[in-house]
């Protein structure tokens, strides 16, 4: 970030060496949770329904207009209730972009090449990963809806490498302070919100009261 600063002003010193604190520290969630309605977007699902083709463990941008379209086909409008959308405050988000169907779908040894991609013998590769788009038409969905989380299955959330100077992990988590989820399995979900054609529901989370910390596993729980 330009500005050096995290969310809530913190530093690299706040989280590192003799000045450390705990400002922005992950166990403070604990004392109440995360909870709230849930919205699914599975875009793998709307992927194979129109014969989009596209690697999870490649380089493929999803866009905010292949989101609204696959919205709209699930039944659902992704705008903010705001603008006339079914979007509605503090709700969290869930994309589903493939990459666990292709991990559990994928012999050992390719997924094994995914994941070493820029290390030892690998050095030459770089990590890419399918995920949402960068750039302002998504960074102004995410902040008019007021999604109070956001996650998906993809390792990085957004596409990897990104395809813009901007980062949403810089916005989303360094100036908006809105939590961020990746590698989430959503298999299962998928499977229920189509068996049912509803992609809302209830969901818990429970991060790890680690004082200090920076990261949490989800511990998370979708209940219909």
């Amino acid at each position: 970030m330009p500005t050096g600063t995290f969310y809530n002003g913190a530093t690299s010193k706040d989280f590192v060496g003799p000045e450390a604190s705990m400002k922005c520290s992950i166990h403070y969630w604990t004392d109440h949770g995360i909870a709230g309605r849930g919205v699914l977007i599975d875009y793998r699902s709307y992927a194979h329904k129109k014969d989009i083709e596209y690697d999870p463990f490649e380089r493929y941008a999803i866009t905010w207009q292949e989101l609204y379209n696959c919205g709209k086909d699930q039944g659902i409008d992704i705008r903010p209730e705001a603008q006339g959308g079914d979007i509605k405050v503090g709700d969290m988000l869930f994309i589903r972009s493939g990459f666990v169907e292709k991990y559990n779908t994928s012999p050992a040894e390719v997924r094994k090449e995914a994941a070493l991609r820029g290390f030892g013998d690998h050095t030459n590769e770089q990590h890419q990963w399918a995920g949402v788009a960068q750039g302002d038409e998504m960074l102004d969905w995410i902040h008019d809806c007021y999604f109070s989380t956001v996650a998906g299955d993809a390792p990085a959330f957004e596409v990897w490498p990104k395809f813009t100077e901007q980062f949403l992990h810089e916005y989303i988590l360094s100036l908006w302070g809105i939590p961020l989820g990746e590698m989430l399995d959503l298999e299962k979900l998928s499977e229920l919100c189509k068996k049912n054609n509803r992609w809302t529901f209830f969901v818990t989370s429970a991060p790890a009261n680690v004082p200090g910390g920076v990261a949490s596993h989800v511990n998370g729980i979708a209940i219909f």
